[in-house]
Parts: C-alpha cells; structure tokens; sequence
C-alpha cells in the first residue's frame, strides 16, 4: 500500500478490497445521489479569511461534549454494520477511538453489541438509537447501553422510513449470513430476510416506528437519564422544538445523504440551526466531512463538533484499527494546521470571521 496522505484516499482502496454489495451499501446515497455529492462539494464554496503574525507555537485541541473532556472536537458517527467491512468491526473502531481519546458512537445496527463494544476497555461512547414498534425493545436496548457505560442516546430523526438506495435494490442488499445485528440477536430481530429489493428497507418498514413523533423525546427522558442528542435535524423550525422539548444537543445531518435526496448539505444547514438554538444547546455536525480544513469551517459555523462516518468505514476495510487510527490522526493533523494558518490557538478563537461563504454579503474592508 502507497503511502495514503489523506482520508479520501481511503475510499479507492476500500471498493477494491470489499464485495460490490457491501461497498455500495456504505458508499451510495439517496436516489440521484445529488446530496451525496454536494455534502463534500458545499464545503469547498467556503473560504479563509485568515489572520497573521499570531504566536501559534502552542495549539490546543481539546474541547468537551456535553461535559466529557475529548482530544479534539472530531468524533465517530454511527455507521451500521462494521463487521462487513473487516472482522473486527465494532471492536476496532471503538479501540482506535479510545486512543484518540475521542467520542464513537455506536450504531443501534452494529455487529457488535453495545456490552461486547464495552469490554473493549475504556473509552467515552454515545449510542445510536433507532425507535422500534415494539416499545419494550427500546426500553431494554437504552438500558443495556446505559448500564454498559454508554454516556449519551443519539436519536436518529429523519429515518422513519428508509431512503431510496437504488444500489442497495440492485444488489439486493442484506446482512452476510455470519453476520447479525448483535443489540438484536437474541429476540430474533437480528436477521434480515433476503428480498427482490433492499433487505434493510424491507426491515425497517416492519420494525421501524413511523409514528415517532416530538413526544417520544418525553418518553425517551423517562426510560433514561442520558442525555440525549437529535440527530437529524436541518431547519431552523425543528432546532427551535429540540430545544422546547429539551435535547441536550443536536446533530445537523441529512444521514450521509441516504435519506431525502436535494436536501442542502449540512454545512450549508448549519448556520441556520446554530442561530434558532441561541446557544441553549451545541450543535454538531456530520456529512461531507474529509479535511481538517472542513472541521476549522464548521466550527467557524457555530459547530461544537463534527462526527465522521465514511471515513471510517472505509479506512476500517483497508487496514482495520490501524485505518481508522490513521484517520483520526490526519484529520487532526490538518485540523491542528488549520489552526495555525489562521491565527487561532484554541477552539474559543475560532471564529465567524475566520470564512467567508457565498451567502455573506460582500465584505467592504473596513476603513483603516
């Protein structure tokens, strides 16, 4: 292997190793895939205004998430099913970020369940948390996580029903049969049947609750006393009722753009939520991130933190912990150098100033 110099170089080593079907599963979007593109293209219409002559010999990246002390505000979304992109699976990632001392979250669809991903040692995690029908289902699996160390439920929002995945219909997409959805093994809602069209679709739209609905939040602080993240949320409007109905946080994504196709990306959905939640809650955000210059601009946007995906997945299927470690380093690295190139030394200096984005109105220098 070549020396790999960024995290989307990742990607082109990750189709050649993986089936064609599990690679287009964590590789494809929603129907026309526009917002699959324009998740990483939106961040490049984003500019640097940067500062000079700033003493930048020390820099500092620590930051913390809803009061957990973390190396760097760049943490691992939730992504299903690990254990087809490399045996390890769960297991490796959880290690690779608990020696980045940084956040995973772990997805309620993970091949690892959440007590195996906690015997990997110690580590801050946040659950990923799909609402079945059956109740008692959720009840239990929020309180295996929570008894399992888990520090945070992040409710996914935007999935009651699955997007269109036309590669996922034309492959027929469905889990390898080693393979379970470990949280689900044992009341039998671990396997997906083989279908004519996308096993996952044809699974969420039995056990998947469409009703879900602001009030489950309620529900949900009934059942448990983490805090818990939204993660889904694009508008101005729905960051605004987060708040109402008491979410500690909230995540800006369109799920990897596999859910509604020509929604913005999240970069461009950001501002918008930062300013309707008046810094009563943080908001993070995912999607399109590949660049340390990416996370300088979402924090520059109000961002508290930025997740990763993707990149995940796909340096996990090139070279397991070892990927994904790697990841994580370069993703600080440039981040660290970011920093620097623009006069900042800690998160706090971060600031809107710093960019400049195709809907600022243009800036007239100040008179000097």
């Amino acid at each position: 292997m070549d020396e790999i110099t960024n995290v989307s170089e990742y990607e082109k080593i990750a189709k050649e190793k993986l089936p064609k079907m599990v690679y287009d599963y964590y590789a494809s979007g929603a129907e026309d895939q526009w917002t699959l593109k324009e998740n990483e293209r939106a961040f490049s219409r984003i500019l640097f205004r940067p500062r000079i002559l700033i003493d930048v010999s020390k820099i500092d990246l620590r930051t913390t998430v809803l009061g957990f002390n973390i190396s760097m505000p760049i943490m691992i979304a939730p992504t299903a099913m690990q254990k087809m992109a490399h045996p390890e699976g769960e297991f490796a990632t959880a290690r690779a970020a608990s020696a980045a001392d940084t956040i995973m979250t772990l997805s309620s669809w993970a091949t690892s369940s959440v007590e195996e991903v906690a015997s990997t040692g110690p580590g801050i995690r946040f659950f990923q948390l799909y609402v079945y029908k059956d109740r008692n289902v959720v009840a239990q699996l929020v309180k295996r996580a929570e008894k399992a160390g888990f520090k945070a439920i992040a409710l996914t929002v935007d999935t009651p029903r699955l997007g269109r995945r036309e590669a996922d219909i034309k492959n027929r997409f469905t889990l390898p049969p080693n393979l379970t959805l470990k949280n689900f093994e044992n009341i039998d809602l671990g396997k997906m049947d083989k279908t004519n069209d996308s096993g996952l679709a044809s699974y969420v739209a039995g056990q998947i609750d469409r009703s879900l609905s602001w009030k489950d939040i309620n529900w949900l602080q009934t059942i448990t006393r983490l805090p818990i993240l939204v993660k889904g949320v694009i508008t101005a409007e729905d960051a605004q009722l987060a708040v109402q109905y008491g979410a500690a946080g909230i995540i800006v994504s369109n799920h990897g753009a596999r859910q509604l196709d020509y929604v913005p990306a999240t970069i461009m959905a950001l501002e918008e939520v930062v300013k309707a939640t008046r810094g009563i809650i943080p908001v993070f955000l995912d999607g399109g991130v590949r660049r340390g210059t990416d996370v300088f601009k979402a924090l520059a946007l109000g961002a508290s933190g930025v997740f990763i995906g993707r990149p995940v997945l796909f340096s996990l299927a090139a070279a397991g912990e070892t990927g994904v470690r790697k990841v994580l380093q370069m993703l600080r690295d440039e981040f660290e150098l970011t920093m620097a190139l623009c006069g900042c030394r800690s998160l706090k200096e971060i600031r809107r100033d710093h960019i400049v984005t195709e809907w600022d109105r243009p800036r007239i220098a100040p008179r000097l």
